[in-house]
């Protein structure tokens, strides 16, 4: 009977422990590949290759200039459908002040030229130097960081911090957002 009563003892903290009477769910384990699609669900808590950081060490290492950040967060595109000459006006991208945005980097299968541009990209930032600091970032619970951090780790470079609550995370805590515009360079 004793450890009937621990295990229903056990089962009875955990409940009364997790977020509104349920059990959240674990972070899924780390794919092989890339994320093709469904880009807005729970990330794995690591990239291989990659540090993952939290906020105060995205924070530290944007006070102190100590990295390059990298937003990978998708641009806005003009909805399908909506008459020729009709106004739009997208929401304005926020990020951590001082981002380099680079949107469309971080689907899971990339166009030919957004790959070759993406690579370009991160030589031009790094300098050329593999170990350069480099925060990519998203979103939280955002595949589209966890897909850019790892291609950048498997093509060398070493310096890679993986933000994984991104931009949310860093909205959370309070901490400045400032607005961005996609590159006039980016492929199309």
């Amino acid at each position: 009977m004793a450890p009937r009563a621990g295990l229903l003892g056990a089962l009875l903290l955990v409940l009364a422990l997790a977020p509104a009477g349920r059990l959240a769910a674990a972070p899924p384990p780390e794919p092989p590949g890339y994320r093709l699609g469904e880009y807005r669900a729970p990330t794995p808590l690591s990239v291989a290759g990659a540090r993952t950081i939290g906020t105060a060490e995205a924070r530290r290492l944007w006070e102190r200039h100590e990295a390059i950040f990298v937003d990978v967060n998708l641009a806005p595109r003009r909805p399908a459908g909506l008459p020729e000459g009709a106004v739009w006006r997208p929401r304005p991208h926020l990020g951590v002040p001082g981002s380099v945005w680079l949107p469309e980097v971080g689907r899971g299968a990339l166009d030919p030229k957004i790959e070759s541009w993406f690579r370009a990209r991160l030589a031009a930032l790094s300098g050329g130097d593999p170990s350069r600091r480099l925060v990519v970032y998203c979103r939280a619970d955002c595949w589209m960081s966890w897909n850019a951090a790892k291609r950048a780790a498997s093509w060398g470079y070493t310096g890679i911090d993986w933000y994984r609550d991104g931009v949310d995370g860093w909205r959370q805590a309070g901490l400045p957002l400032a607005p961005a515009e996609p590159p006039a360079d980016l492929p199309r």
